[in-house]
């Protein structure tokens, strides 16, 4: 093993893969109480991030970025869509056990977040990321 080769790397990149986009992690946790249908998921996603502040976003969830955040879920086994029998028939999204463990898994990440907000804010600005 080489000073780079650090064990745990490709699982963290993998976890970083299925948690890109903006708002996945939005998604996931609005999907955390039960299956919900699209308008309703929709609307409880930006009716937190409001509370909230948009803190982590500029502006409200679109429909359009919405759609692909669930696609790129479904995708990634985080999310499962299931549409009632008819040609009108209403379709809703859960989260599989895979999503499940996930967020269980984000929680202490968002623990130390917490507890390094303040450190993190203070640093000079030159030299970070944008938060996207």
């Amino acid at each position: 093993m080489t000073k780079w080769d650090v064990p745990y790397r490709q699982g963290v990149h993998d976890a970083m893969t299925v948690l890109r986009g903006r708002w996945t992690v939005a998604v996931l946790a609005a999907l955390a109480l039960g299956e919900r249908q699209y308008g309703e998921l929709l609307a409880a996603v930006n009716e937190v991030e409001e509370r909230v502040g948009w803190v982590s976003h500029e502006r409200p969830l679109t429909e359009r970025t919405l759609t692909d955040t669930l696609r790129r879920a479904n995708t990634d086994g985080l999310v499962q869509r299931r549409a009632e029998p008819g040609r009108f028939g209403a379709v809703w999204y859960g989260l599989t056990p895979m999503g499940r463990s996930l967020l269980r898994a984000l929680r202490p990440l968002a623990e130390w977040a917490q507890q390094h907000r303040e450190q993190m804010e203070n640093q000079p600005a030159e030299g970070r990321t944008a938060r996207t």
